[in-house]
């Protein structure tokens, strides 16, 4: 086990980037923003947890698009304005419910004793690409399993594809049963009666119509807190 785990480190996980750095000048012209333009994406992939990191428009899946449309509406809206701080906690809810799922995945993979392994095991970069997947359709295949057997998603909608990279590389570890044996222990399925956790459920059709909507609406946000900021 001990073995494999270091190769599998030393030839997968590293690999991530691979193509992306093959593709980068050896000698970059700015070396300091191209330094700190790398520190700042992988400061948001770990932030926003994207469902399907190898999509650099954040469009394929309904999920992420919300995200990202709701993180540039934030970012065109006049910080402190009661617009951004809606946008801010609608963020904030979406990323919080990405965070309790990989936490999940965390409590299982230290249970299985991978202390101080799981958080590298659970980290997806940008540069995943499926052509790297030692057995993507056994992966796949877990991934819905996971998602129809027990409650690890906390969501009805389809799971997110970063979790098939990682399920890709437990198949490596030959740790994949285990980890569902596990899983359909500490969170086995909801009853079809139960609704979901409160806080969890998030209406994606209705953020981006508010998304939509506060930007029509930007103008009259500003007015109304400067006219908060007179009286």
């Amino acid at each position: 086990m001990g073995s494999a785990f270091q190769r599998f480190f030393c030839c997968c996980c590293i690999d991530d980037d691979d193509d992306e750095d093959e593709k980068q000048p050896l000698i970059p012209q700015d070396p300091l923003e191209y330094f700190n333009r790398e520190v700042q994406k992988r400061r948001d992939e770990e932030t926003n947890l994207w469902s399907t990191p190898g999509d650099p428009s954040h469009s394929e899946r309904e999920d992420d698009r919300a995200l990202y449309s709701l993180l540039q509406a934030r970012n065109k809206t006049r910080m402190g304005s009661t617009g951004y701080r809606r946008l801010s906690v609608d963020i904030e809810a979406m990323r919080d419910t990405r965070r309790e799922v990989r936490d999940k995945w965390k409590t299982i993979l230290e249970n299985l004793g991978f202390m101080a392994e799981a958080d590298s095991l659970l980290n997806v970069s940008a540069g995943a690409s499926h052509d790297r997947m030692r057995d993507a359709p056994a992966a796949r295949d877990l991934l819905q399993t996971l998602h129809s057997e027990t409650s690890i998603f906390s969501s009805r909608e389809p799971p997110p594809e970063r979790y098939l990279f990682i399920l890709d590389r437990l198949i490596y570890l030959d740790i994949a049963e285990d980890f569902l044996a596990k899983a359909r222990r500490f969170y086995p399925p909801n009853d079809d009666s139960e609704e979901e956790t409160p806080g969890l459920a998030i209406n994606l059709p209705l953020l981006l119509a508010r998304v939509e909507a506060m930007n029509g609406a930007g103008d009259e946000d500003d007015d109304e807190d400067n006219l908060s900021d007179r009286s």
